[in-house]
């Protein structure tokens, strides 16, 4: 089979409307309200996203307590909920997966691919053809972010909010 290499450009609008192309927030909320308000955001950039499952930040989150409708605790293309009194442990984490991150270098990483993503699936010879999508992950840029991550959720935990992660 023959397979086309995309590398995800954010700069590229049409790469941005692909369905591999996803980002994400995080939200500060009380889960005590009566309604859903969110007090403050930090976007989850497509980078961001991709660096947090490939440098295995969301499984070792996973060792916390999430809420979800999926009951999967924190997992792609899903919401979960983390409460107040877990953020120390949550920033414990984020600080073992930056020492975990240092030294090591920009690489590039599969997003998914389709075996057949056109309408015909056929190259003009006949032979299948496929697309895989791949992103250049930067570690300086998801460290960065992680530093971000650690500050709004020390400033979440201080103004006694819970954090909604939606990915």
């Amino acid at each position: 089979m023959n397979l086309s290499h995309i590398i995800i450009d954010d700069a590229n609008p049409l790469h941005r409307e692909l369905p591999i192309y996803r980002s994400g927030e995080v939200n500060a909320v009380r889960l005590s309200d009566s309604g859903y308000q969110a007090y403050a955001s930090l976007e989850v950039s497509a980078h961001d996203l991709a660096a947090l499952f490939h440098y295995g930040v969301v499984e070792s989150l996973n060792a916390l307590r999430f809420v979800s409708e999926s009951g999967k605790g924190l997992d792609s293309w899903d919401e979960a909920f983390l409460s107040s009194g877990q953020i120390p442990a949550l920033l414990g984490i984020i600080g073992e997966c930056l020492t975990g991150m240092e030294g090591k270098a920009p690489e590039r990483v599969l997003l998914g691919w389709h075996d057949v993503p056109e309408e015909t699936g056929l190259t003009p010879d006949g032979a299948p053809h496929g697309i895989a999508y791949w992103r250049e992950i930067d570690p300086g840029k998801a460290a960065a972010f992680l530093g971000r991550l650690r500050d709004f959720a020390e400033d979440a935990a201080r103004a006694g909010y819970d954090l909604e992660f939606i990915l």
